[in-house]
Order: structure tokens, then C-alpha cells, then sequence
């Protein structure tokens, strides 16, 4: 049986190059039907935001990267309510499959994973 890995995202879209190896990461394990989770803390739930243009960074939009996320099998990703009230972000202002978690929560989704990688 696989392990479990969770990926934590903790990094701003464009700030460097992170948000984007975050997400290749992701997108790597599920295509090899890995068992993944990925949860998206701090400056990182910035990347769950609609209407990004990465042109203004000359970098191309991680938008489409997470709109591809349930197409590898990512029917769920979450976010930490907390950062979303801090950037003043809502849970319906984001991709429907963001489930919002408070900190108990994200105690309880660490522990049940075999393996945590931090971006």
C-alpha cells in the first residue's frame, strides 16, 4: 500500500519560483497515483484566488495548474480558514473544491498522513 503524503503550500503565487515547484509536485505524485492531499497555508491560499494573470510577472498563470487538480484525481484540496480571513478571502470566492479548515482540522489532516512536504 502507498503512503500518504500531504503537500503544504505556503508560498504567494509569483514571489518566486516555490508556488510552482508546489504544484508540479503535486500534479507528479497524482499522475503516478500516489496518495496525495494539499493544503494551501498562509501567502499560499493567494494561489486559490480567480483572476490571476502571471503576464505582469512574465510567468505563466498557476490558475490552469490548480483548475487541473481533479482531472488527476484531487476532487478536494483545502485551505486554512484562518489565512483566508487574513488576504479576506471567502470560501465561495474559490474553486469548488476547496474545503476550508480550521487549526484542529489541519492537526487531524497532518497526522493522518504518512509523509508532509512544505513549499
Amino acid at each position: 500500500m502507498a503512503k500518504s503524503t500531504l503537500v503544504v503550500i505556503r508560498h504567494s503565487p509569483y514571489g518566486s519560483s516555490l508556488a510552482r515547484s508546489s504544484l508540479d509536485t503535486v500534479l507528479a505524485f497524482a499522475a503516478f497515483d500516489q496518495p496525495i492531499s494539499v493544503l494551501f497555508l498562509a501567502e499560499g491560499v493567494l494561489q486559490l484566488m480567480s483572476g490571476q494573470d502571471g503576464k505582469a510577472f512574465d510567468t505563466k498563470t498557476l490558475a490552469k495548474q490548480i483548475a487541473s487538480l481533479p482531472l488527476y484525481g484531487l476532487e478536494t484540496y483545502y485551505a486554512d480558514e484562518e489565512s483566508l480571513k487574513q488576504y479576506a478571502l471567502t470560501v465561495g470566492e474559490l474553486p469548488p473544491e476547496v474545503s476550508s479548515l480550521g487549526k484542529e482540522k489541519i492537526r487531524e489532516l497532518i497526522a493522518e498522513h504518512d509523509h508532509v512536504l512544505s513549499f
